[in-house]
């Protein structure tokens, strides 16, 4: 067995679920893991081949950037776009007025910018984004370490590191060096209608037993509780997971990323598949999600408004815009506990930051990647790419009580400022591969056709088959 060894948030790294604001197509880069120890050392700041000469540092330039410096960016133009990062750069050249900040589009980061790297002259700042990123286990030698960034005074004057939330340098560190800077945060909850709520008197369930009776209630409304699509079945198992996960621990997590027998038969995890399992025979699931698209009965829930919940990453709201109710207010709130006392608290949330940035070592201005990277971690950056892309960034309190009228994004912030350092995050289902077998599994078990220990069963066994498979290379998590 090949086993190399990563935190939880490094693997979360090496397999990222992106989820862009492209719809209806869900785009998701699976970054590679970083095989073996690395080779060689990171070049300073602006000690790279045919680097410029430097600045001299100071407070207002931590990087040492040169005057006239030229400095090119390359950013992935998925779902989020370029302009955020043509308009942090705009924010640089207010400081350094002298200095010429290029940024440039691409689709195909790894097809564009592979040669460049193997010929000496990669860009100065790259966002390894998209389907076609460059995997960090061909590139992460050739990388700034990214420390002195957090360190660095933000536009504003505060130390970088204390505006951001906890763990977000975790995620883009490989074999104890950062070298990758996540500028998103990803919050997976359970949303609902407020104003729909509000008229009927329901609130969100806290407990599996309060998601029950809430279900009773919406059927003397004649509504159902949940609804599900073929292709989206195991955004169930995510909730499931993270559900389990926050009611027994981070042992529950570990146990499972770490492909152990019998780690889904844990208690948490199965009081969370017996919860569900009633869920599905109270009948308070819309029928036929077996065989229905996946935004199709999604919009049975935000335009129809047939059922009263739905799991999803915060990229829901957009991914809905054009088949949600009017006046329905799209809200999130945590993922149900087993009981009113679960050991990372109710308020715990699956987060995790995603969109990395990195700066090689080998450009021409390192200096001058990273003094974008503090531009994008400014107060105006940030609140600016949080009020167009609709989504909160690694930068706190840049995000006001309205949510610049998405009450989604305002959700998300209120559940990440009060989950504090209570959140988790994971990756081994997409690291492995394992969703097209879950999805056959998850799609029976929710039309009925498996109970809770037939889900558990099929679930060990994927599992179990890769713990097995000597040509997997396993990733052990700690």
């Amino acid at each position: 067995m090949s086993t190399s060894k990563f935190t939880d948030s490094r693997l979360a790294q090496a397999a990222l679920d992106r989820r862009t604001f492209v719809r209806g197509a869900v785009a998701t880069a699976l970054l590679a893991p970083l095989g073996g120890a690395l080779a060689g050392c990171a070049v300073p700041s602006g000690g790279g081949g045919g680097a410029a000469t430097g600045g001299a540092v100071s407070a207002d330039n931590p990087f040492g950037l040169a005057s006239d410096a030229e400095v090119e960016a390359v950013i992935f133009n998925g779902g989020y776009g370029f302009d955020y990062v043509e308009f942090a750069a705009g924010e640089a050249g207010k400081l350094f007025p002298e200095a010429t900040f290029e940024v440039a589009p691409s689709t195909q980061i790894a097809q564009e910018l592979q040669p460049r790297f193997v010929g000496g002259t990669p860009p100065d700042l790259v966002d390894n984004s998209g389907a076609g990123a460059i995997g960090f286990n061909t590139i992460a030698d050739q990388l700034e370490e990214l420390d002195d960034v957090f360190e660095a005074n933000n536009y504003e004057g505060t130390r970088i590191a204390d505006t951001l939330y906890p763990g977000v340098q975790d995620t883009g560190t490989y074999n104890g060096r950062f070298v990758a800077l996540n500028y998103v945060m990803t919050l997976y909850a359970v949303w609902y209608s407020a104003s729909l709520f509000e008229e009927n008197g329901w609130a969100p369930p806290a407990t599996w037993q309060e998601a029950i009776d809430l279900g009773a209630e919406a059927k003397k409304a004649d509504k159902k509780l949940f609804v599900w699509g073929k292709e989206a079945a195991t955004y169930y198992q995510t909730m499931a997971l993270d559900s389990a996960i926050k009611s027994g621990g981070d042992e529950v997590r570990l146990a499972l990323e770490n492909l152990e027998p019998n780690a889904w038969s844990q208690d948490a995890m199965q009081e969370t598949l017996t919860a569900l399992e009633e869920i599905v025979a109270k009948g308070y699931f819309v029928p036929g999600g077996a065989g229905t698209q996946f935004t199709a009965a999604q919009a049975r829930w935000s335009n129809d408004q047939d059922a009263l919940l739905y799991p999803s990453g915060g990229w829901i709201e957009n991914e809905m815009k054009d088949a949600t109710a009017e006046g329905f207010e799209m809200t999130g709130f945590p993922t149900p506990a087993t009981s009113d006392s679960p050991a990372l608290g109710l308020e715990a949330v699956r987060a995790g930051s995603g969109e990395p940035f990195i700066v090689p070592s080998q450009a021409k201005n390192p200096a001058g990647g990273k003094e974008i990277l503090r531009a994008m971690l400014s107060t105006a950056a940030a609140t600016h790419f949080s009020e167009t892309k609709l989504a909160p960034t690694i930068v706190k309190g840049t995000v006001p009580a309205d949510g610049f009228g998405s009450t989604a994004l305002a959700a998300q912030t209120a559940m990440l400022d009060a989950a504090g350092e209570n959140t988790f995050n994971y990756q081994f289902v997409d690291y492995y591969g394992m969703n097209p077998d879950q999805l056959v599994v998850w799609n029976e078990f929710l039309s009925g056709g498996l109970d809770a220990k037939g889900l558990t069963q099929g679930l060990q066994r994927i599992s179990d088959d890769i713990a097995a498979d000597d040509s997997v290379e396993k990733i052990e998590v700690s």
